[in-house]
């Protein structure tokens, strides 16, 4: 499903009025007084962060820069320096022609990449809106790049909108840019100038080229897997028994004696040797040009154990333990789960966790999501944890339950 993306200033708006009226709603909110209008609820819910944070409104913090050599460093451990053509491609000659800069940070905020035009470049310099500065929002207060990265969607932030007064004079259109191959946030690609010459139709343009760079990602991934596939079949050929091959994110390049799947949770620095995965059971990983050999073992005799806390899945069988991250809404789910050993319909769950039992259709799409990472742990109809499996729920600070 599309994004939906909210420009800063409204169709038909005349900016300058705009900004006039803006101003009057930042400065009613940090002086408390009763505001005229209320600023969109993105940017609302930023101030609120900076006010927490004691963010100054005037000046912001003053980042301390990095130097050329961890700059060089940042740029190489982003990611990103592959696409950085696709993003010059897409937003370079724009920012250029209507007095703006594109300028690419990582996933920290730190500013790796800053092109455009020299006029803006220069005001940029006077901001100490550089390469090397940390332009997240916790240091430089409400602003398209570093807000993009908490909210994890793109946003345009016009004038008055930034929480520091110094940044009033601009507008910034923020897109983030993520790793295709595991959904993780890389950085986020921005285009930014004088208030003066924002358009509502920058943000659409933002978007447009950092979901094309994504694109560039995911080609020169699936080439990766077609290279690691050449690999694989020679050595599937040789190996008894059932076996996957797949990169170093799971992505399955290759199988033997299974159903094809698409890919293979694996532990967070994984290891040769055994281990023992949720959708697969007890395996033998077998390091590979690019990926991993992945053997199905014998089924352990003991019982698994599953170990829930507040963030975290952790699942333990005879040849070992393997964690998974948990975002919040499936740490609710799974204790629900865990709780409730009977099994839990979709409609049970979405009662408890929207008190709305019609809708199921998020619910049975969370599920869906939990079972691609614990096939063989969880269970359904109803959803629930797998016979035969112990269930230990813990808090932190309080004892562990076993969940027979």
């Amino acid at each position: 499903m599309a994004e939906h993306l909210e420009a800063a200033l409204p169709v038909g708006e005349d900016p300058r009025r705009y900004a006039r009226a803006l101003a009057k709603v930042w400065e009613a909110a940090l002086s408390g007084e009763a505001l005229p209008k209320r600023p969109r609820p993105v940017i609302g819910e930023s101030w609120q962060r900076m006010r927490r944070l004691g963010v100054d409104p005037d000046h912001g913090n003053e980042p301390e820069p990095l130097t050329p050599a961890d700059v060089a460093a940042r740029r190489e451990a982003s990611g990103l320096a592959g696409v950085l053509p696709v993003l010059r491609a897409g937003l370079v000659g724009v920012a250029e022609q209507a007095a703006h800069i594109m300028v690419v940070v990582d996933q920290g905020g730190a500013v790796l990449w800053r092109e455009g035009s020299k006029a803006v470049r220069r005001r940029a310099d006077g901001l100490g809106f550089v390469e090397g500065v940390c332009w997240h929002e916790n240091v430089v207060g409400t602003n398209a790049i570093g807000t993009s990265l908490v909210a994890r969607r793109p946003i345009q932030v016009y004038s008055a909108e930034h929480y520091v007064r110094t940044h009033h004079a601009w507008t910034c259109s923020a897109a983030p840019l993520r790793d295709p191959r595991d959904g993780r946030l890389l950085g986020v690609v921005d285009l930014s100038g004088p208030a003066a010459t924002v358009h509502p139709s920058t943000l659409a343009l933002v978007d447009a080229v950092a979901r094309l760079a994504e694109s560039t990602l995911r080609t020169a991934h699936l080439a990766e897997l077609d290279r690691l596939r050449g690999v694989a079949l020679p050595v599937l050929s040789k190996v008894p028994g059932r076996a996957v091959v797949v990169d170093r994110h799971g992505w399955v390049a290759a199988t033997a004696g299974l159903a094809p799947v698409e890919r293979v949770s694996l532990p967070s620095g994984c290891a040769p040797g055994q281990t023992w995965l949720p959708a697969l059971g007890s395996c033998v990983l077998e390091p590979l040009p690019g990926g991993w050999l992945v053997r199905l073992a014998r089924e352990a005799d003991a019982p698994i154990r599953v170990v829930l806390d507040d963030s975290t899945l952790t699942v333990t069988g005879t040849t070992g333990s393997w964690t998974h991250s948990l975002s919040p809404r499936h740490a609710e789910i799974l204790h629900s789960l865990a709780v409730h050993r009977e099994g839990r319909s979709a409609a049970d769950l979405a009662e408890e966790l929207f008190g709305d039992r019609a809708r199921t259709v998020t619910v049975r799409a969370e599920m869906s999501r939990l079972r691609r990472n614990f096939g063989s742990v969880l269970a359904r109809a109803p959803y629930r944890f797998a016979d035969g499996i112990e269930v230990v729920l813990t808090r932190k600070g309080n004892r562990a339950d076993t969940v027979q």
